[in-house]
């Protein structure tokens, strides 16, 4: 093992030898697996979980973020408890709302849908939550709600048939991909960009740690292979 000497000086501050939790990741976005592989975090397994996305009457669009976060969460957690090598582990979920006062938009998957939520957009300041829910071996769910404010410029005809071509807006909430083209529609973002994205990474990484896995410590793993 061949560590930085001012890493290797710090000893047992920077243990590798800790166990760290197993994680499973109840989402099968390569989005969120690839935000988490950006922080060094590599799941131990997927498992998505269905689970039925209806908001409930009145809910309030964090609300729905929350529970659905916290639902995912329980549900992949039970799928984990089936397979041996996980045991114990912990699971990690998140549901991303775009949303205009309460009105949550859709994930898009039409072409009018996501063509409504531009319209919708276009010129105004929107809200993106995030719920994050880690189900512990204890059976306990932590959960988090991080918010994001975003403004789109005004939307000329033009723009919203270009984005509409590309179809970068599909299965996206809110009919848009921040990351991606529709960056250049952003004149103001106030908060976490990546909660935009899907997954709030300062966040998480909190919450993960709260349970006893660190991914500071994975990058100190990864200079010792």
């Amino acid at each position: 093992m061949n560590l930085p000497s001012n890493v290797a000086a710090r000893g047992p501050a920077l243990s590798l030898t800790r166990a760290r939790p197993r994680l499973v990741l109840a989402s099968g976005s390569p989005r969120r697996l690839a935000l988490l592989h950006q922080i060094g975090v590599d799941p131990d397994s997927v498992m998505p979980s269905e689970i039925d996305e209806t908001p409930h009457r009145g809910e309030s669009p964090r609300g729905v973020a929350q529970r659905l976060a916290a639902e995912k969460a329980a549900a992949s957690a039970r799928l984990a408890s089936k397979v041996p090598e996980l045991a114990p582990c912990i699971t990690l979920a998140a549901d991303t709302i775009v949303c205009v006062g309460r009105r949550i938009l859709p994930k898009c998957e039409m072409t009018d849908e996501a063509e409504a939520c531009l319209r919708l957009l276009s010129g105004r300041a929107h809200r993106v939550y995030t719920g994050l829910a880690l189900a512990t071996p204890s059976g306990a769910v932590r959960r988090r709600v991080v918010e994001t404010r975003v403004r789109f410029k005004r939307l000329s005809r033009e723009e919203i048939d270009a984005y509409l071509m590309s179809g970068e807006w599909r299965g996206k909430a809110g009919g848009y991909a921040v990351q991606g083209l529709a960056g250049a529609f952003v004149v103001r973002l106030v908060g976490s960009y990546t909660n935009v994205v899907g997954l709030p990474l300062a966040e998480t990484a909190a919450l993960l740690a709260g349970e006893g896995y660190y991914p500071h410590r994975q990058w100190i793993a990864k200079l010792a292979t």
